[in-house]
């Protein structure tokens, strides 16, 4: 639905109302929408409009050549690519928190971090990472609040790179991103920006708003206020 809306040719009125159904309801968390149906069916008919960016990526297609695609929420390479894979392969009876959770333990059981080159806005890390999240909303992994002050509304993407985690890290810090209290980190590095480019020595995998559709090279940027979306309206 967003890439169709994005897409569109010439300026659209349209605006976005959600119901959540999916599995991690992350994106709705940012933004007020209610979980519940009836709730968010009275937020679709009777709500406010708000004015949000989004994000477009280039990279390499899992069929091979080049695509692009808009995210709204969250783009990530590396693990959570991985994650977000094995989610969608098995069940989700138990809910999307548990769901996400039992594949974030079991790929990092054997996972191990890559070397990775991100530049943002001209800033570059290097090193071995676990992960690079991209940011327009705070939530991913089934209500991981990832990163807690990414606004969707100001022109700018959150990068969060996670560098190279131990079982320990993983074990102390895991809980903490639940409540948003896992930052600052001594393996972990915020950066905002308007354009990201990731790249690696191997494919590593990415992830679209809980999709995994290709891997590295990524090349990501914020289209500012492309989106009108039904939030809650102001009491």
């Amino acid at each position: 639905m967003v890439n169709g809306l994005a897409s569109a040719p010439g300026p659209s009125g349209c605006e976005l109302a959600i119901i959540p159904r999916g599995t991690g309801i992350d994106f709705v968390r940012t933004l007020g929408i209610p979980a519940g149906f009836d709730a968010a069916v009275r937020v679709a008919a009777g709500g406010a409009a708000r004015q949000i960016d989004l994000g477009r990526a280039a990279y390499l297609a899992t069929r091979g050549g080049q695509a692009d695609a808009f995210f709204a929420n969250i783009a990530s390479v590396g693990m959570s690519g991985e994650v977000a894979r094995r989610t969608n392969e098995t069940t989700k009876a138990l809910g999307g928190k548990v769901s996400y959770l039992y594949a974030t333990l079991s790929v990092f059981a054997r996972w191990r971090a890559s070397e990775v080159r991100v530049s943002v806005d001209g800033q570059e890390r290097r090193g071995a990472m676990h992960d690079v999240v991209v940011a327009n909303g705070r939530y991913f992994g089934g209500g991981m609040m990832m990163c807690p002050d990414a606004d969707p509304s100001d022109g700018l993407l959150d990068v969060l790179t996670i560098g190279d985690l131990t079982k320990r890290d993983l074990i102390l810090t895991l809980p903490k991103t639940y409540r948003g209290r896992h930052l600052p980190h001594p393996k972990a590095e915020l950066i905002r920006g308007s354009s990201v480019t990731i790249e690696a020595d191997e494919a590593l995998p990415l992830e679209l708003d809980g999709e995994q559709p290709g891997t590295t090279p990524v090349r990501l940027s914020v289209v500012p206020g492309a989106l009108r979306v039904r939030v809650p309206a102001p009491a």
